[in-house]
């Protein structure tokens, strides 16, 4: 599925361009305190993905793909050859690594911040973590079928923010958060069909490659970041101690300044 026209986004600053993808449930204003702090030095591009902002939903009509996408970042390339950053968090952290491999001549940099090519976990036996992700798919992927969006929404919100996330969240913010989470069924599929191998990604993505992860973050994801490790140590990959996997979110003071050091 492609859209007519430019996708959905905010931006802010000036210099080199840096095109940042928001994770499931999120949007392109995760990105707010991120962009107050780099606004001096670039030229920061946040795109909402499929089903987010004004980005149109996804439609049923085929299957989506983390191609798919990462082709919204397409008509925010430079058009005079300047190399651009990607940062991704999350699902967001896949379809940059699929945008930074698809625009390679183009990108000079790449963040993940808790990355979840789940597959990759199946591609390297890590099957604990794999069994932990197809679980939380097919609960999202029932759920959605039926229509019970906060059924689905309460597993997702447990699995990433903890036990008891949900039963904590206010009426309000749960049914803004199961609304919000519709676009995660078709995610499921463009994350989960991807084939792409470590090898493949190693030799398509920039050297100049940054993984941050946190210690307490869920099995599968902490998983998926030991494969990167283990896979292509010459990346530059950093944890912090406490923070969980929204920790991007959550704990700004602590990413913020490992995105700004990996951009310079």
């Amino acid at each position: 599925m492609a859209i007519s026209e430019t996708p959905d986004f905010i931006e802010a600053g000036q210099g080199p361009k840096v095109i940042l993808f928001h994770s499931s449930v999120s949007g392109a204003r995760q990105w707010r305190s991120l962009m107050d702090m780099l606004s001096d030095r670039y030229h920061l591009v946040a795109i909402n993905l499929f089903g987010y902002g004004k980005t149109p939903a996804w439609s049923d009509s085929r299957t989506q793909s983390l191609a798919d996408q990462a082709s919204l970042a397409e008509p925010f390339l430079t058009q005079d050859g300047d190399a651009v950053s990607i940062i991704g968090h999350s699902f967001g952290g896949s379809v940059a690594m699929k945008a930074a491999a698809l625009y390679k001549d183009q990108v000079d940099r790449l963040v993940l911040i808790e990355p979840n090519p789940f597959y990759l976990l199946e591609q390297h036996g890590k099957l604990e973590g794999y069994k932990e992700a197809t679980k939380l798919r097919d609960a999202i992927k029932a759920s959605g079928q039926s229509g019970s969006w906060e059924t689905a929404a309460k597993v997702f919100a447990n699995y990433w923010t903890g036990k008891g996330s949900w039963d904590a969240m206010p009426n309000e913010r749960r049914s803004k958060f199961a609304e919000a989470l519709k676009p995660n069924f078709h995610e499921w599929d463009a994350v989960m069909n991807e084939t792409t191998t470590m090898a493949e990604w190693e030799a398509g993505l920039p050297d100049r490659t940054t993984v941050i992860s946190a210690n307490d973050t869920v099995r599968s994801i902490r998983e998926i970041c030991g494969v990167m490790e283990a896979s292509v140590p010459r990346w530059n990959h950093k944890q912090i101690d406490q923070g969980g996997h929204m920790a991007a979110l959550t704990k700004p003071d602590l990413i913020n300044p490992i995105v700004a050091d990996a951009l310079a």
